[in-house]
């Protein structure tokens, strides 16, 4: 399995402790600013409703997700590839361009994600938080 959801931190502890990233939906309102996205209590890592990928599956998450999920934005407000030991953020209208990409190419497990990713799409978007 390689995207997993835990029902509490227990359960994520007793899997695989912190080796995880997480895809975690921004809570913000719409009208905040870009640099308001990365202070500090916007982010709180570990919560209930995130999507994890465990450490050891990384390399197949990159294979198959690489090139869908593309220009993150950093905390440095630099675009990039997803930054496995950093934080990414991805705007709603990019998660509306990565359901298209995977609803066309349905890379592994893929129906987990849009799953995922169409639960979210009241939020301004979700990061991805690295190890």
């Amino acid at each position: 399995m390689l995207f997993h959801k835990f029902k509490t931190q227990e359960e994520r502890r007793k899997f695989g402790g912190s080796d995880f990233i997480e895809f975690q939906y921004c809570l913000l309102p719409q009208n905040t600013t870009t640099e308001q996205i990365f202070t500090t209590g916007a982010i709180q890592h570990w919560k209930n409703d995130s999507l994890y990928i465990y450490g050891d599956d990384l390399e197949i998450f990159f294979t198959h997700y690489w090139e869908i999920i593309t220009d993150g934005l950093y905390a440095n407000l630099n675009q990039g590839s997803i930054d496995p030991v950093g934080i990414n953020f991805y705007t709603q209208e990019q998660i509306n361009h990565f359901i298209q990409l995977i609803e066309i190419k349905k890379p592994l497990e893929y129906q987990t994600l849009l799953d995922w990713l169409n639960n979210g799409k009241h939020y301004i978007g979700f990061y991805i938080l690295g190890e």
